[in-house]
């Protein structure tokens, strides 16, 4: 009797079978398009790794490098983009001219040399831009997720890890995939250099005016985006109310955005920014 009850194997429910199988990588990006909600729920009972946040910033760095060759491979974008920035340091010279910096002679011959930079900037330009962006992009995931995580620990009261915030910050990041190929797509029929898929840009609204600022949160993709998150977040601290991890995320995004725009706008040197 003894050794019949030890030979027999405790069933698992459906249930619990779901619950401890551990879902792909592949899963879980579909599941972000499909059903975050759902899929989020499970990354909080199966646990998230390493590669739920870096597969998809790395893709992020990878998708943001290549936009840029392909947009700077058109001529007309190029040129769009060496008119803007002559522009600028034109401004810069025509202040110091006026200050006694230097002499107008001085202003068109440097002028003239950085043309000449800049028509002839080819893979240098490009492998500095790719090391900017690699930078760029793991250290503002790193401060983001940060602030998302003390955030929701302290303020809203969640239970949950350093390591779920970034998984719920970094698997959403294949939306900026989509982003940036939207935005590769609008700057190649405009032929304009697109930084974001906001209205604002794509209307090329002054960035020192207000209604920049506004335009710029009319975005599908960044909303998209920020929904997501919210969700992640909300299921990764096992949060009963989702509504307040959405006014949270949202406020932030809204808040954090407009004191960035007021400093670009207000204080000459934080001018990058806008950028």
């Amino acid at each position: 009797m003894d050794e019949k009850q030890d030979n027999q194997v405790p069933q698992m429910s459906p249930v619990e079978e779901e619950e401890e199988m551990e879902f792909s990588h592949t899963d879980k990006l579909v599941g972000v398009f499909s059903e975050p909600a759902v899929t989020f729920e499970k990354l909080k009972k199966t646990g998230p790794k390493t590669s739920d946040w870096l597969i998809p910033i790395l893709i992020v760095i990878v998708a943001a490098v290549l936009s840029n060759v392909i947009m700077m491979s058109n001529p007309a974008i190029k040129l769009s983009i060496i008119e803007k920035q002559m522009a600028q340091i034109e401004k810069n010279f025509d202040e110091a001219v006026q200050s006694g910096q230097m002499t107008e002679e001085q202003k068109e011959a440097q002028l003239e040399q950085i043309r000449e930079r800049m028509d002839q900037g080819g893979s240098t330009t490009i492998i500095f831009t790719a090391i900017s962006i690699v930078f760029i992009t793991f250290i503002t995931f790193f401060i983001v997720a940060g602030v998302y995580f003390l955030v929701c620990k302290f303020l809203l009261k969640g239970d949950g890890t350093f390591k779920d915030t970034m998984a719920a910050y970094g698997l959403p990041y294949y939306i900026i995939v989509i982003q940036i190929i939207a935005m590769v797509i609008i700057a190649l029929v405009t032929n304009k250099f697109i930084t974001s898929t906001s209205l604002a840009a794509i209307l090329e609204i002054d960035k020192s005016k207000f209604l920049y600022f506004l335009l710029s949160r009319v975005d599908v993709f960044s909303i998209w985006f920020y929904a997501v998150v919210s969700i992640a977040l909300a299921k990764m601290f096992n949060a009963e109310n989702t509504g307040k991890y959405f006014a949270t995320i949202f406020g932030l995004w809204i808040g954090v955005g407009f004191i960035f725009w007021w400093l670009a706008a207000n204080v000459p040197f934080l001018g990058f920014l806008q950028q």
